[in-house]
Protein backbone atom coordinates (compact mmCIF):
# COMPACT_ATOMS: atom_id res chain seq x y z
CA UNK A 1 0.00 0.00 0.00
CA UNK A 2 1.32 3.42 -0.98
CA UNK A 3 1.73 6.37 1.36
CA UNK A 4 1.53 9.49 -0.78
CA UNK A 5 2.26 13.19 -0.35
CA UNK A 6 0.80 15.73 -2.77
CA UNK A 7 3.04 18.80 -2.89
CA UNK A 8 2.50 22.18 -4.54
CA UNK A 9 -0.10 23.15 -7.10
CA UNK A 10 -3.24 25.24 -6.98
CA UNK A 11 -5.62 24.35 -4.18
CA UNK A 12 -8.46 23.37 -6.52
CA UNK A 13 -6.35 20.82 -8.39
CA UNK A 14 -4.52 19.49 -5.31
CA UNK A 15 -7.81 18.75 -3.54
CA UNK A 16 -9.09 16.80 -6.54
CA UNK A 17 -5.88 14.80 -6.71
CA UNK A 18 -6.00 13.92 -3.00
CA UNK A 19 -9.64 12.85 -3.29
CA UNK A 20 -8.92 10.58 -6.24
CA UNK A 21 -5.86 9.08 -4.59
CA UNK A 22 -7.75 8.31 -1.40
CA UNK A 23 -10.25 6.37 -3.51
CA UNK A 24 -7.48 4.16 -4.89
CA UNK A 25 -7.28 0.63 -3.48
CA UNK A 26 -3.47 0.78 -3.48
CA UNK A 27 -3.17 4.03 -1.46
CA UNK A 28 -3.11 3.69 2.33
CA UNK A 29 -2.57 7.37 3.15
CA UNK A 30 -2.50 10.67 1.26
CA UNK A 31 -1.49 14.05 2.67
CA UNK A 32 -0.10 17.49 1.78
CA UNK A 33 3.32 17.35 3.46
CA UNK A 34 6.56 15.40 3.31
CA UNK A 35 6.98 14.94 7.06
CA UNK A 36 5.42 11.50 7.65
CA UNK A 37 7.05 8.26 6.41
CA UNK A 38 6.28 8.14 2.71
CA UNK A 39 7.13 6.07 -0.35
CA UNK A 40 5.45 8.20 -3.06
CA UNK A 41 5.39 11.94 -3.79
CA UNK A 42 3.31 13.84 -6.34
CA UNK A 43 4.66 17.28 -7.21
CA UNK A 44 2.19 19.64 -8.86
CA UNK A 45 4.17 22.45 -10.44
CA UNK A 46 2.24 25.72 -10.52
CA UNK A 47 0.81 25.95 -14.04
CA UNK A 48 0.86 29.75 -14.27
CA UNK A 49 4.47 30.17 -13.15
CA UNK A 50 6.40 27.05 -12.10
CA UNK A 51 9.06 27.81 -9.47
CA UNK A 52 12.37 26.11 -10.17
CA UNK A 53 13.62 27.01 -6.69
CA UNK A 54 10.65 25.34 -5.03
CA UNK A 55 10.92 22.35 -7.35
CA UNK A 56 14.61 21.85 -6.59
CA UNK A 57 13.89 21.92 -2.87
CA UNK A 58 11.10 19.34 -3.22
CA UNK A 59 13.22 17.02 -5.38
CA UNK A 60 16.15 17.26 -2.96
CA UNK A 61 13.93 16.40 0.00
CA UNK A 62 12.37 13.46 -1.84
CA UNK A 63 15.74 12.12 -2.93
CA UNK A 64 17.25 12.62 0.51
CA UNK A 65 14.39 10.95 2.38
CA UNK A 66 14.47 7.82 0.27
CA UNK A 67 11.11 8.25 -1.45
CA UNK A 68 11.14 5.64 -4.20
CA UNK A 69 8.34 6.89 -6.46
CA UNK A 70 7.83 10.45 -7.67
CA UNK A 71 5.18 11.77 -10.05
CA UNK A 72 6.01 15.17 -11.53
CA UNK A 73 3.09 16.98 -13.13
CA UNK A 74 4.76 19.08 -15.79
CA UNK A 75 3.00 20.57 -18.86
CA UNK A 76 2.58 19.91 -22.57
CA UNK A 77 3.80 23.50 -22.97
CA UNK A 78 7.27 21.97 -22.67
CA UNK A 79 7.17 21.06 -26.37
CA UNK A 80 7.13 24.72 -27.30
CA UNK A 81 4.81 26.22 -29.93
CA UNK A 82 6.02 26.81 -33.45
CA UNK A 83 5.34 26.25 -37.15
CA UNK A 84 7.26 22.96 -37.11
CA UNK A 85 4.97 21.28 -34.60
CA UNK A 86 3.18 18.55 -36.56
CA UNK A 87 0.21 18.27 -34.20
CA UNK A 88 -0.73 15.33 -31.96
CA UNK A 89 2.89 15.24 -30.80
CA UNK A 90 4.15 12.11 -29.07
CA UNK A 91 6.47 11.86 -26.10
CA UNK A 92 9.38 11.04 -28.41
CA UNK A 93 9.35 14.58 -29.82
CA UNK A 94 12.29 16.63 -28.45
CA UNK A 95 11.26 19.34 -26.01
CA UNK A 96 12.24 22.99 -26.33
CA UNK A 97 15.87 23.38 -25.27
CA UNK A 98 16.92 26.37 -27.34
CA UNK A 99 15.32 29.03 -25.16
CA UNK A 100 13.34 30.60 -28.03
CA UNK A 101 10.24 30.36 -25.86
CA UNK A 102 10.85 31.09 -22.20
CA UNK A 103 7.73 29.30 -21.02
CA UNK A 104 8.75 26.06 -22.74
CA UNK A 105 12.31 26.48 -21.46
CA UNK A 106 11.13 26.73 -17.83
CA UNK A 107 9.09 23.54 -18.11
CA UNK A 108 12.03 21.80 -19.77
CA UNK A 109 14.35 22.87 -16.97
CA UNK A 110 11.83 21.69 -14.37
CA UNK A 111 11.88 18.20 -15.86
CA UNK A 112 15.67 18.24 -16.09
CA UNK A 113 15.93 19.07 -12.39
CA UNK A 114 13.74 16.10 -11.51
CA UNK A 115 15.67 13.71 -13.74
CA UNK A 116 18.99 14.89 -12.32
CA UNK A 117 17.81 14.56 -8.70
CA UNK A 118 16.87 10.90 -9.16
CA UNK A 119 19.45 9.84 -11.74
CA UNK A 120 21.75 8.35 -9.13
CA UNK A 121 19.07 6.16 -7.56
CA UNK A 122 18.39 3.01 -9.60
CA UNK A 123 15.58 2.07 -7.18
CA UNK A 124 13.65 5.30 -7.83
CA UNK A 125 10.80 5.59 -10.31
CA UNK A 126 10.21 9.03 -11.79
CA UNK A 127 7.00 9.50 -13.77
CA UNK A 128 6.54 12.78 -15.66
CA UNK A 129 3.05 13.74 -16.80
CA UNK A 130 2.63 16.40 -19.48
CA UNK A 131 -1.03 17.48 -19.42
CA UNK A 132 -2.67 19.75 -21.95
CA UNK A 133 -4.02 23.08 -20.70
CA UNK A 134 -6.05 22.42 -17.52
CA UNK A 135 -9.08 24.61 -16.89
CA UNK A 136 -9.83 25.59 -13.29
CA UNK A 137 -12.41 28.10 -12.10
CA UNK A 138 -10.57 31.12 -10.74
CA UNK A 139 -7.29 29.76 -12.05
CA UNK A 140 -4.43 32.18 -12.70
CA UNK A 141 -2.98 30.26 -15.66
CA UNK A 142 -3.27 31.75 -19.14
CA UNK A 143 -6.00 29.54 -20.62
CA UNK A 144 -8.24 29.62 -17.53
CA UNK A 145 -8.09 33.43 -17.61
CA UNK A 146 -8.47 33.67 -21.39
CA UNK A 147 -11.58 31.49 -21.46
CA UNK A 148 -13.29 32.93 -18.39
CA UNK A 149 -13.18 36.63 -19.23
CA UNK A 150 -15.86 38.57 -21.07
CA UNK A 151 -13.22 39.87 -23.50
CA UNK A 152 -10.44 37.69 -24.93
CA UNK A 153 -7.45 39.34 -26.59
CA UNK A 154 -6.33 37.04 -29.40
CA UNK A 155 -4.34 37.27 -32.63
CA UNK A 156 -5.80 38.14 -36.05
CA UNK A 157 -5.61 35.40 -38.67
CA UNK A 158 -4.81 32.57 -36.23
CA UNK A 159 -7.41 30.06 -35.10
CA UNK A 160 -5.37 27.12 -33.80
CA UNK A 161 -6.74 23.84 -32.53
CA UNK A 162 -6.31 23.64 -28.75
CA UNK A 163 -6.73 20.89 -26.18
CA UNK A 164 -8.41 21.54 -22.84
CA UNK A 165 -8.23 19.07 -19.96
CA UNK A 166 -10.65 18.74 -17.08
CA UNK A 167 -8.99 18.87 -13.62
CA UNK A 168 -10.84 15.67 -12.75
CA UNK A 169 -9.21 13.93 -15.71
CA UNK A 170 -5.81 15.23 -14.64
CA UNK A 171 -6.46 13.84 -11.15
CA UNK A 172 -7.41 10.51 -12.72
CA UNK A 173 -4.17 10.41 -14.71
CA UNK A 174 -2.14 11.13 -11.56
CA UNK A 175 -3.94 8.37 -9.68
CA UNK A 176 -3.19 5.91 -12.48
CA UNK A 177 0.48 6.94 -12.53
CA UNK A 178 0.72 6.34 -8.77
CA UNK A 179 -0.99 2.96 -9.04
CA UNK A 180 1.24 1.76 -11.88
CA UNK A 181 4.56 3.19 -10.63
CA UNK A 182 5.83 2.66 -14.14
CA UNK A 183 8.24 5.53 -14.56
CA UNK A 184 8.67 7.38 -17.85
CA UNK A 185 7.09 10.35 -19.60
CA UNK A 186 3.42 10.48 -20.57
CA UNK A 187 1.26 13.07 -22.28
CA UNK A 188 -2.22 13.58 -20.83
CA UNK A 189 -4.44 14.65 -23.71
CA UNK A 190 -8.23 14.91 -23.80
CA UNK A 191 -10.20 13.28 -26.55
CA UNK A 192 -10.57 15.70 -29.43
CA UNK A 193 -9.60 19.34 -29.91
CA UNK A 194 -11.49 22.60 -30.22
CA UNK A 195 -10.58 25.63 -32.36
CA UNK A 196 -9.83 28.70 -30.28
CA UNK A 197 -12.63 30.77 -31.81
CA UNK A 198 -15.16 27.99 -31.22
CA UNK A 199 -14.00 27.78 -27.61
CA UNK A 200 -14.57 31.50 -27.12
CA UNK A 201 -18.01 31.29 -28.71
CA UNK A 202 -18.93 28.42 -26.39
CA UNK A 203 -17.98 30.45 -23.31
CA UNK A 204 -19.62 33.63 -24.59
CA UNK A 205 -16.34 35.56 -24.63
CA UNK A 206 -15.93 38.38 -27.13
CA UNK A 207 -12.80 38.08 -29.25
CA UNK A 208 -10.56 41.13 -29.71
CA UNK A 209 -7.82 40.39 -32.29
CA UNK A 210 -4.74 42.51 -31.63
CA UNK A 211 -1.59 42.21 -33.81
CA UNK A 212 1.22 40.23 -32.26
CA UNK A 213 3.67 43.14 -32.61
CA UNK A 214 1.47 45.37 -30.48
CA UNK A 215 0.93 42.71 -27.84
CA UNK A 216 4.65 41.94 -27.86
CA UNK A 217 5.30 45.43 -26.53
CA UNK A 218 3.61 44.26 -23.32
CA UNK A 219 6.03 41.31 -23.07
CA UNK A 220 3.48 38.63 -23.91
CA UNK A 221 5.04 37.22 -27.08
CA UNK A 222 6.07 33.91 -25.48
CA UNK A 223 2.56 33.19 -24.25
CA UNK A 224 0.98 34.37 -27.50
CA UNK A 225 2.76 31.65 -29.43
CA UNK A 226 0.47 29.15 -27.70
CA UNK A 227 -2.56 30.71 -29.45
CA UNK A 228 -0.64 31.40 -32.64
CA UNK A 229 0.23 27.81 -33.57
CA UNK A 230 -1.39 24.44 -33.01
CA UNK A 231 0.60 22.42 -30.44
CA UNK A 232 -1.66 19.45 -29.76
CA UNK A 233 -0.35 16.26 -28.16
CA UNK A 234 -1.11 12.56 -28.48
CA UNK A 235 -2.40 10.56 -25.52
CA UNK A 236 -1.82 7.16 -27.09
CA UNK A 237 1.13 6.18 -24.91
CA UNK A 238 -0.61 6.64 -21.54
CA UNK A 239 -3.64 4.82 -22.90
CA UNK A 240 -1.52 1.95 -24.20
CA UNK A 241 0.88 1.55 -21.26
CA UNK A 242 -1.11 2.73 -18.24
CA UNK A 243 -4.62 2.08 -19.48
CA UNK A 244 -5.77 5.65 -18.90
CA UNK A 245 -7.98 7.78 -21.14
CA UNK A 246 -9.65 11.04 -20.06
CA UNK A 247 -13.43 10.83 -19.72
CA UNK A 248 -14.06 14.27 -21.23
CA UNK A 249 -13.26 15.80 -24.59
CA UNK A 250 -11.83 19.30 -24.91
CA UNK A 251 -15.30 20.69 -25.63
CA UNK A 252 -16.81 18.84 -22.65
CA UNK A 253 -14.06 20.10 -20.34
CA UNK A 254 -14.77 23.63 -21.53
CA UNK A 255 -18.52 23.21 -21.02
CA UNK A 256 -17.88 21.95 -17.51
CA UNK A 257 -15.53 24.87 -16.82
CA UNK A 258 -17.91 27.53 -18.14
CA UNK A 259 -21.14 26.01 -16.87
CA UNK A 260 -22.41 25.76 -20.43
CA UNK A 261 -23.04 22.01 -20.35
CA UNK A 262 -26.55 21.06 -21.42
CA UNK A 263 -28.60 18.25 -22.93
CA UNK A 264 -27.03 18.74 -26.35
CA UNK A 265 -23.83 16.72 -26.97
CA UNK A 266 -20.58 18.66 -27.08
CA UNK A 267 -19.50 19.57 -30.62
CA UNK A 268 -16.70 17.63 -32.30
CA UNK A 269 -13.92 19.13 -34.41
CA UNK A 270 -11.26 17.86 -36.77
CA UNK A 271 -7.95 17.01 -35.06
CA UNK A 272 -5.98 19.25 -37.43
CA UNK A 273 -8.49 22.04 -37.97
CA UNK A 274 -9.96 21.01 -41.34
CA UNK A 275 -13.40 22.58 -41.72
CA UNK A 276 -15.57 21.04 -44.44
CA UNK A 277 -18.17 23.81 -44.16
CA UNK A 278 -15.40 26.38 -44.65
CA UNK A 279 -14.19 24.51 -47.75
CA UNK A 280 -17.69 24.29 -49.18
CA UNK A 281 -18.34 27.98 -48.52
CA UNK A 282 -15.15 29.01 -50.31
CA UNK A 283 -15.97 26.47 -53.01
CA UNK A 284 -19.12 28.42 -53.80
CA UNK A 285 -17.31 31.77 -53.84
CA UNK A 286 -13.56 32.39 -54.11
CA UNK A 287 -12.46 28.98 -55.34
CA UNK A 288 -15.29 28.82 -57.86
CA UNK A 289 -14.36 32.25 -59.21
CA UNK A 290 -10.69 31.33 -59.54
CA UNK A 291 -11.35 27.89 -61.01
CA UNK A 292 -14.15 28.74 -63.43
CA UNK A 293 -13.49 32.35 -64.41
CA UNK A 294 -10.03 33.66 -63.50
CA UNK A 295 -7.91 30.68 -64.52
CA UNK A 296 -10.65 28.81 -66.42
CA UNK A 297 -9.21 25.47 -65.38
CA UNK A 298 -9.55 22.75 -67.98
CA UNK A 299 -9.84 19.51 -66.05
CA UNK A 300 -9.31 15.93 -67.10
CA UNK A 301 -9.22 12.62 -65.26
CA UNK A 302 -10.62 13.57 -61.85
CA UNK A 303 -12.49 10.25 -62.02
CA UNK A 304 -9.09 8.55 -61.61
CA UNK A 305 -9.19 9.63 -57.95
CA UNK A 306 -10.87 6.84 -55.96
CA UNK A 307 -14.37 7.63 -54.72
CA UNK A 308 -13.74 5.51 -51.65
CA UNK A 309 -10.72 4.37 -49.70
CA UNK A 310 -7.19 5.66 -49.36
CA UNK A 311 -4.90 6.95 -52.09
CA UNK A 312 -1.75 9.05 -52.42
CA UNK A 313 -2.10 12.02 -54.77
CA UNK A 314 1.29 13.10 -56.13
CA UNK A 315 1.44 16.53 -57.72
CA UNK A 316 3.74 19.18 -59.18
CA UNK A 317 3.60 22.51 -57.35
CA UNK A 318 4.50 25.82 -59.02
CA UNK A 319 3.97 29.45 -58.14
CA UNK A 320 5.34 29.60 -54.52
CA UNK A 321 1.80 30.08 -53.19
CA UNK A 322 -0.17 26.82 -52.86
CA UNK A 323 -2.97 27.84 -55.19
CA UNK A 324 -2.52 24.86 -57.52
CA UNK A 325 -3.09 22.60 -54.54
CA UNK A 326 -6.17 24.63 -53.63
CA UNK A 327 -7.55 24.21 -57.15
CA UNK A 328 -6.89 20.46 -57.05
CA UNK A 329 -8.71 20.31 -53.72
CA UNK A 330 -11.66 22.22 -55.20
CA UNK A 331 -11.84 19.89 -58.21
CA UNK A 332 -11.90 16.78 -56.01
CA UNK A 333 -14.47 18.20 -53.57
CA UNK A 334 -16.68 19.36 -56.42
CA UNK A 335 -16.30 16.24 -58.55
CA UNK A 336 -16.20 13.50 -55.93
CA UNK A 337 -17.37 15.00 -52.65
CA UNK A 338 -14.11 13.95 -50.97
CA UNK A 339 -11.82 16.18 -48.90
CA UNK A 340 -8.12 15.38 -49.44
CA UNK A 341 -5.45 16.51 -46.99
CA UNK A 342 -2.23 17.92 -48.41
CA UNK A 343 1.11 17.75 -46.63
CA UNK A 344 2.47 21.29 -46.35
CA UNK A 345 5.73 23.14 -45.64
CA UNK A 346 6.02 24.96 -42.26
CA UNK A 347 6.31 28.32 -44.03
CA UNK A 348 2.60 28.14 -44.88
CA UNK A 349 1.54 28.41 -41.23
CA UNK A 350 3.96 31.10 -40.15
CA UNK A 351 1.80 34.02 -41.22
CA UNK A 352 -1.63 35.22 -40.10
CA UNK A 353 -4.65 34.55 -42.30
CA UNK A 354 -2.59 32.17 -44.44
CA UNK A 355 -2.45 29.96 -41.33
CA UNK A 356 -6.24 29.93 -41.09
CA UNK A 357 -6.78 29.41 -44.80
CA UNK A 358 -4.36 26.50 -45.12
CA UNK A 359 -5.34 24.64 -41.95
CA UNK A 360 -9.08 24.96 -42.55
CA UNK A 361 -8.57 23.60 -46.07
CA UNK A 362 -6.97 20.50 -44.52
CA UNK A 363 -3.27 21.29 -44.83
CA UNK A 364 -1.16 19.37 -42.32
CA UNK A 365 2.56 19.60 -41.69
CA UNK A 366 4.60 17.21 -43.80
CA UNK A 367 5.88 14.34 -41.66
CA UNK A 368 5.55 10.57 -41.48
CA UNK A 369 3.13 10.65 -38.54
CA UNK A 370 0.68 12.94 -40.29
CA UNK A 371 0.77 10.91 -43.50
CA UNK A 372 0.11 7.83 -41.42
CA UNK A 373 -2.83 9.58 -39.71
CA UNK A 374 -4.48 10.29 -43.09
CA UNK A 375 -4.01 6.87 -44.66
CA UNK A 376 -5.03 4.95 -41.54
CA UNK A 377 -8.40 6.69 -41.84
CA UNK A 378 -8.78 5.72 -45.51
CA UNK A 379 -8.52 9.34 -46.63
CA UNK A 380 -6.80 10.97 -49.60
CA UNK A 381 -3.24 12.13 -48.95
CA UNK A 382 -1.80 14.83 -51.21
CA UNK A 383 1.97 15.33 -51.56
CA UNK A 384 4.35 17.44 -53.65
CA UNK A 385 7.56 15.37 -53.65
CA UNK A 386 9.74 18.09 -55.19
CA UNK A 387 9.41 19.93 -51.89
CA UNK A 388 9.49 23.67 -51.45
CA UNK A 389 12.19 24.09 -54.12
CA UNK A 390 9.74 22.83 -56.71
CA UNK A 391 7.41 25.71 -55.85
CA UNK A 392 10.33 28.13 -56.27
CA UNK A 393 11.47 26.87 -59.66
CA UNK A 394 12.67 29.68 -61.94
CA UNK A 395 10.22 30.37 -64.75
CA UNK A 396 12.68 29.37 -67.47
CA UNK A 397 12.55 25.84 -66.01
CA UNK A 398 8.97 25.99 -64.79
CA UNK A 399 7.76 22.83 -66.46
CA UNK A 400 10.91 20.80 -66.05
CA UNK A 401 10.10 18.37 -63.27
CA UNK A 402 12.75 18.58 -60.56
CA UNK A 403 14.30 15.85 -58.50
CA UNK A 404 12.02 14.31 -55.91
CA UNK A 405 13.63 15.34 -52.64
CA UNK A 406 12.16 12.39 -50.75
CA UNK A 407 10.52 9.11 -51.67
CA UNK A 408 8.52 8.73 -48.47
CA UNK A 409 5.26 8.95 -50.41
CA UNK A 410 6.17 5.64 -52.08
CA UNK A 411 6.88 4.00 -48.73
CA UNK A 412 3.56 5.20 -47.35
CA UNK A 413 1.68 3.94 -50.41
CA UNK A 414 3.30 0.52 -50.10
CA UNK A 415 2.84 0.16 -46.35
CA UNK A 416 -0.78 1.23 -46.43
CA UNK A 417 -1.76 -0.52 -49.67
CA UNK A 418 -2.75 2.71 -51.39
CA UNK A 419 -2.70 3.48 -55.12
CA UNK A 420 -0.64 6.43 -56.31
CA UNK A 421 -2.53 8.98 -58.43
CA UNK A 422 -0.18 11.48 -60.15
CA UNK A 423 -1.58 14.84 -61.23
CA UNK A 424 -0.02 17.77 -63.08
CA UNK A 425 -1.00 21.33 -63.95
CA UNK A 426 0.19 23.48 -66.82
CA UNK A 427 -0.56 27.17 -66.38
CA UNK A 428 0.02 27.63 -62.66
CA UNK A 429 3.67 28.67 -63.14
CA UNK A 430 2.48 31.80 -64.96
CA UNK A 431 0.57 33.26 -61.99
CA UNK A 432 3.80 34.10 -60.13
CA UNK A 433 6.57 33.64 -62.73
CA UNK A 434 9.90 33.79 -60.90
CA UNK A 435 12.28 35.81 -63.04
CA UNK A 436 15.05 36.37 -60.51
CA UNK A 437 16.12 35.76 -56.93
CA UNK A 438 17.82 37.48 -54.02
CA UNK A 439 19.57 35.35 -51.41
CA UNK A 440 18.90 37.28 -48.23
CA UNK A 441 19.81 35.26 -45.15
CA UNK A 442 17.43 37.11 -42.83
CA UNK A 443 14.57 36.61 -45.29
CA UNK A 444 15.25 32.89 -45.53
CA UNK A 445 15.34 32.58 -41.74
CA UNK A 446 12.13 34.55 -41.27
CA UNK A 447 10.07 32.91 -44.02
CA UNK A 448 11.88 29.56 -44.48
CA UNK A 449 11.72 30.22 -48.22
CA UNK A 450 14.84 29.23 -50.23
CA UNK A 451 15.23 32.81 -51.51
CA UNK A 452 13.38 36.07 -52.11
CA UNK A 453 11.56 35.65 -55.45
CA UNK A 454 11.40 38.42 -58.04
CA UNK A 455 8.21 38.31 -60.09
CA UNK A 456 6.29 40.90 -62.16
CA UNK A 457 3.95 41.55 -59.20
CA UNK A 458 5.49 40.26 -55.96
CA UNK A 459 6.00 41.88 -53.47
CA UNK A 460 4.50 45.21 -54.61
CA UNK A 461 1.23 43.58 -55.64
CA UNK A 462 1.12 40.04 -54.20
CA UNK A 463 -1.79 39.00 -56.42
CA UNK A 464 -1.63 36.07 -58.86
CA UNK A 465 -1.69 36.85 -62.57
CA UNK A 466 -4.39 35.44 -64.85
CA UNK A 467 -3.57 32.50 -67.10
CA UNK A 468 -5.25 29.47 -68.62
CA UNK A 469 -4.81 26.32 -66.53
CA UNK A 470 -4.90 22.69 -67.61
CA UNK A 471 -4.99 20.07 -64.83
CA UNK A 472 -4.82 16.35 -65.49
CA UNK A 473 -5.19 13.49 -63.01
CA UNK A 474 -3.32 10.53 -64.48
CA UNK A 475 -4.06 6.82 -64.43
CA UNK A 476 -3.50 5.38 -60.91
CA UNK A 477 -0.35 3.36 -60.34
CA UNK A 478 -1.55 0.40 -58.29
CA UNK A 479 1.56 -0.39 -56.30
CA UNK A 480 -0.63 -2.19 -53.76
CA UNK A 481 -1.36 -4.84 -56.41
CA UNK A 482 2.21 -5.21 -57.59
CA UNK A 483 4.14 -5.30 -54.33
CA UNK A 484 3.69 -6.50 -50.74
CA UNK A 485 3.84 -3.97 -47.86
CA UNK A 486 7.38 -5.17 -47.06
CA UNK A 487 8.59 -3.63 -50.32
CA UNK A 488 8.58 -0.27 -48.49
CA UNK A 489 11.82 -1.41 -46.80
CA UNK A 490 13.56 -2.18 -50.10
CA UNK A 491 15.36 0.98 -51.22
CA UNK A 492 15.75 -0.20 -54.82
CA UNK A 493 12.04 -0.89 -55.20
CA UNK A 494 11.11 2.44 -53.65
CA UNK A 495 13.47 4.31 -55.98
CA UNK A 496 12.13 2.46 -59.02
CA UNK A 497 8.52 3.31 -58.18
CA UNK A 498 9.43 6.94 -57.47
CA UNK A 499 11.16 7.19 -60.84
CA UNK A 500 8.17 5.59 -62.56
CA UNK A 501 5.86 8.20 -61.01
CA UNK A 502 8.21 11.02 -61.99
CA UNK A 503 8.55 9.76 -65.57
CA UNK A 504 4.78 9.44 -65.90
CA UNK A 505 4.29 13.02 -64.73
CA UNK A 506 7.10 14.37 -66.94
CA UNK A 507 5.67 12.68 -70.03
CA UNK A 508 2.21 14.09 -69.31
CA UNK A 509 3.62 17.60 -68.86
CA UNK A 510 5.56 17.39 -72.13
CA UNK A 511 2.48 16.22 -74.02
CA UNK A 512 0.36 19.01 -72.52
CA UNK A 513 2.95 21.66 -73.41
CA UNK A 514 3.08 20.44 -77.02
CA UNK A 515 -0.67 20.95 -77.33
CA UNK A 516 -0.74 24.33 -75.59
CA UNK A 517 -0.72 27.24 -78.07
CA UNK A 518 -1.25 30.10 -75.63
CA UNK A 519 -0.74 30.73 -71.93
CA UNK A 520 -4.05 32.62 -71.85
CA UNK A 521 -6.45 30.76 -74.15
CA UNK A 522 -7.37 27.41 -75.66
CA UNK A 523 -8.04 23.84 -74.63
CA UNK A 524 -5.60 20.95 -74.88
CA UNK A 525 -7.69 17.97 -73.81
CA UNK A 526 -10.40 18.30 -76.46
CA UNK A 527 -10.33 15.64 -79.17
CA UNK A 528 -8.85 16.90 -82.44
Amino acid sequence: MARVAVIGGEQGIAERVITRLRESPVVADCRRDLEAPLDTAVYLAHRAAPSLVEAQAVFDRCAGSGIARVVLVSSAAVYGPGPHNPGLMSESRPVSLNGHNRIAAVWSELERLAQTAFSGRPDAKLTILRPAAVLVGGGTDYFSRLLSGRLAITLPGHDPSIQLLSPDDLAGAIRRAVECSAGGIYNVAPGGVIPLRAALRLTGSKRLPVPRTWQGLAGRSDQLDYIRFSWTISGEKIKRELGFAPARSSAQALQEFSGAAGPEPAPEFDDFGMDEKYIQAYGRTLMRFLHDYYWRVELKGVDHVPRHGRAVLVGMHRGFMPLDGVMALHAIVKGLGRFPRFLIHPSLVRFPFLFNFITKLGGILACFENAQYVLERDELLGVFPEGIRGAFTMYRNAYRLGKFSRDDFVKMALRYRAPIVPFVTVGSAEIFPILGRIDWGWWKRWTEWPFFPITPTFPLLPAPLPSKWHTQFLTPIHVERRYPPEAADDAATVRAISQEVRNTMAEAIAAMLRRRKSIFFGEIFAER
